[in-house]
């Protein structure tokens, strides 16, 4: 029977995943009774955080809110993205607080991973993490170098007091990689396209268990530098100010009100081309109110930003300054007609600054001076369905409908000097820049999670997401549709742990220039024609990975990516890694 029910597992494993889409961007976490794969899920919280082990009881009888998020992975492996994302499940439990972990595969790939943490005395628990990732890229594709090599160091430190929790963590990040994504020109194998980012994060967190006024407060700050003498400084605090469980008569409605109370400073100065320089100052104030009886709410508030903003370039003679005040609707209600059927909806708001640490997040091959904007959503409606079937199915479905300002998307460069002998690692229709447009925003999303068997856990989820611009027929580089599946099994007695994910996302449009030569002596010299309408295909990219344990304390591990050896891009010229295989052991401690 026991050999039936693993067949049938794995029978399922195999086919059950295509049942069900993913956003690839965000992913939902809620209340269950099975542990499902949260490594990209953060909580955002409305209310406050239950702190196991640590009272008052003030603090967890307050309900935590879980809203969708993206959070960056802390990577066991990549994708066939040069640029990848964690695509592999870990076992459960305390004995991966302390590892170490190697790995080679096809494509020059090497891995170093490792986590390590202690508890000292009067509850302070310390740690550091380690993570090596390289590659030689795609030598068959390219007869320039497009070699890539990560690598992140960070430390960390937890507190547990009498009235609060403290955290503290500081992270040094290298990316050193290339512009190789060149299709207008045929360069020599030996051109430098080399680009590389230093960046250094302090960040501070200090929660308190009671809610009475002063609820949390954080601090993060970030210095970024690259290649081409680029720097960027952010600094960014913000305080939860509450005063929860307040009964109502006997009506059993608890009021709960929070004020959040944030400051934000980012200076960015860029060394070449046009030699962009922009700072801003954001003061934000939000207020709110929430009435809560059972799994029923109704929030309402609002949101402030107070933006001081200059900016300046080698171009103007004198430095443009801006002071603006913005208001944002705040309000969201849920209907829980049972645990199965939850409505919900509301609309939001809200300002973004766009720094260029996270331009590079999104696009690493972005040209190293950019006029960086705010983007604004004026408004955002949106209604939903959710719920929980049992602790077996558990499922998010929304859709909403925005107005912004100052959308932010890329367009592909064009050569910036058409008769240069020697060019630089970025002229060579290569990179791309930040540009902006107003319009409007449609989307649809759902997040679904499957229970079927204690050791299998299923899900999925899916985003449609179309922009009406004022000035651009299309956004450039952002699909319309984008989805992933995935699936986590256990079995062996929890011995070996298989996982799969898929990553699907539909065309993009893009903006590309053909380059023609119209003098060749003494220099080259090239005149470009642009295509506003271009296209970059789809991809469905498949990934495996397995990790069997010999001992308790060592296992050896397998990951396939791309298994369909999908030739897609990520960007115009930005070839992906094709069928990957990568192998390893790991020791626990």
């Amino acid at each position: 029977m026991n050999r039936r029910i693993q067949l049938l597992s794995i029978l399922f494993l195999g086919i059950s995943p295509f049942a069900f889409s993913q956003i690839k961007e965000e992913k939902l976490i809620l209340n269950k009774k099975r542990e499902p794969e949260v490594k990209k899920i953060e909580k955002k919280k409305t209310s406050v955080e239950t702190i196991k082990n640590y009272p008052p009881e003030e603090k967890s009888q307050n309900p935590v809110q879980y809203t969708i998020t993206d959070v960056p992975a802390v990577s066991d492996f990549k994708t066939s993205t040069i640029q990848g994302e964690d695509v592999t499940p870990k076992f459960d439990g305390n004995a991966q607080n302390n590892y170490f972990q190697f790995g080679m595969g096809n494509y020059g790939k090497i891995l170093a991973d490792a986590n390590i943490s202690t508890t000292l005395e009067n509850k302070i628990e310390v740690g550091a993490d380690v993570h090596v990732l390289s590659t030689q890229g795609l030598k068959k594709e390219y007869a320039w170098d497009s070699k890539q090599s990560s690598a992140s160091l960070g430390a960390f430190l937890n507190a547990y007091g009498d009235k609060g929790k403290f955290n503290i963590n500081a992270e040094y990040g290298l990316d050193n990689y290339n512009y190789y994504g060149i299709y207008a020109l045929e360069p020599a194998a030996d051109v430098d396209l080399k680009q590389k980012t230093n960046q250094f994060k302090v960040n501070g967190y200090y929660d308190f268990y009671s809610n009475e006024i002063l609820n949390d407060v954080r601090v993060k700050s970030s210095f970024l530098k690259d290649h081409f003498d680029a720097q960027e400084n952010q600094v960014s605090i913000l305080a939860n100010l509450s005063k929860h469980a307040v009964e109502i008569g006997k009506s059993d409605i608890v009021l709960n009100a929070d004020l959040g109370v944030g400051l934000e400073t980012v200076r960015t100065d860029f060394a070449i081309r046009d030699k962009n320089s922009s700072n801003f100052f954001n003061t934000g104030l939000t207020p709110k109110v929430t009435f809560a009886k059972g799994e029923s709410y109704l929030t309402l508030g609002s949101s402030f930003a107070f933006l001081n903003g200059k900016h300046s370039n080698g171009l103007m003679e004198e430095q443009m300054k801006s002071n603006k005040t913005y208001w944002f609707p705040q309000a969201e209600f849920q209907f829980a007609a049972s645990k199965e059927f939850k409505f919900y909806g509301g609309v939001d708001g809200g300002l973004k600054l766009n720094t260029y640490g996270d331009l590079l997040q999104q696009n690493p091959f972005i040209l190293s001076d950019q006029m960086l904007r705010p983007t604004e959503t004026k408004y955002h409606f949106y209604v939903g369905l959710r719920g929980d079937f049992d602790e077996m199915i558990k499922y998010d479905f929304s859709a909403g409908f925005g107005k912004m300002r100052d959308i932010m998307f890329f367009k592909a460069n064009d050569l910036f000097n058409y008769d240069v002998i020697e060019r630089s690692a970025y002229n060579f229709a290569n990179t791309f820049s930040a540009i902006y447009d107003d319009g409007n925003v449609s989307d649809i999303k759902g997040s679904i999670q499957y229970f079927p068997l204690e050791n299998l856990i299923l899900d999925g989820e899916v985003l449609f997401r179309k922009y009406d611009l004022k000035n651009y027929e299309n956004i450039y580089n952002a699909p319309l549709i984008s989805a992933g599946i995935g699936a986590k099994y256990t079995m062996l007695d929890k011995k070996l742990l298989l996982g799969f994910k898929g990553i699907f996302a539909s065309d993009r449009t893009t903006n590309s220039y053909a380059l023609e030569a119209i003098q060749t002596t003494p220099n080259i010299i090239y005149q470009s024609t642009e295509d506003t309408n271009d296209k970059v295909g789809g991809y469905a990219d498949l990934n495996l990975s397995a990790e069997y344990k010999i001992h308790k304390n060592f296992s050896i591990f397998a990951l396939g990516n791309n298994l369909l050896s999908s030739k897609y891009q990520t960007y115009k010229g930005y070839k992906v890694l094709g069928a990957q295989v990568l192998g390893g052991v790991k020791i626990t401690f």
